[in-house]
């Protein structure tokens, strides 16, 4: 190969490698690394859209209830553990259709097309408050929800929508904590 082609190929090489590591940087800042779902970037686009074509949309908040005393009494690693499962379980509740994010901390969304794509609120609340085994040891989980329909909003906006959402979810975290959950506001 003679010089002139060598010193052509070598910065295509290198933008080639380039391009390829910026493309699976913002791939993984579009994950949250614990448990593989969206981050709030990409839930935000994602449903969005969603409830934006989707008269029937629904979007929910979760919240994991006493999270941090699971962290504080068993450790990081089951705290991880805790998480993990529920990420996998909102996921699987929100099937293909929709998108279930892990927003920060114990705080995970999900967006649905139409609940009857889903296997509806009260298998979530139920997969949701299923124990959680790690090495060996089950873990009690609680977790609050918060629904909020397209057609109870005005307009269809994303930041309403969580924001009813995040009303009904601390409402049910309350009803929960007095004893009368409700798993199907």
């Amino acid at each position: 190969m003679d010089v002139t082609a060598l010193a052509a190929v070598v910065p295509v090489l290198g933008w080639a490698t380039h391009s390829g590591y910026l493309i699976r940087s913002l791939a993984t800042a579009r994950r949250d690394p614990l448990t593989d779902l969206p981050t709030r970037a990409a839930f935000t686009a994602r449903a969005s859209r969603l409830l934006a074509k989707s008269p029937n949309a629904v979007v929910l908040l979760v919240n994991l209830d006493d999270f941090k005393a699971v962290n504080d009494t068993y450790g990081h690693d089951v705290g991880d553990a805790v998480l993990t499962a529920t990420a996998q379980r909102l996921a699987l509740w929100a099937g293909p259709h929709g998108i279930a994010a892990r927003l920060g901390g114990d705080e995970f969304a999900a967006a649905v097309p139409d609940l009857a794509r889903t296997p509806g609120p009260r298998a979530l609340g139920w997969a949701l408050n299923q124990p959680v085994t790690h090495h060996g040891t089950r873990l009690p989980v609680g977790a609050s929800a918060g629904f909020c329909h397209r057609h109870d909003l005005p307009v269809p906006d994303l930041s309403a929508a969580l924001t009813h959402a995040d009303a009904a979810m601390y409402a049910d975290k309350d009803r929960g904590r007095r004893g009368r959950r409700n798993t199907h506001n």
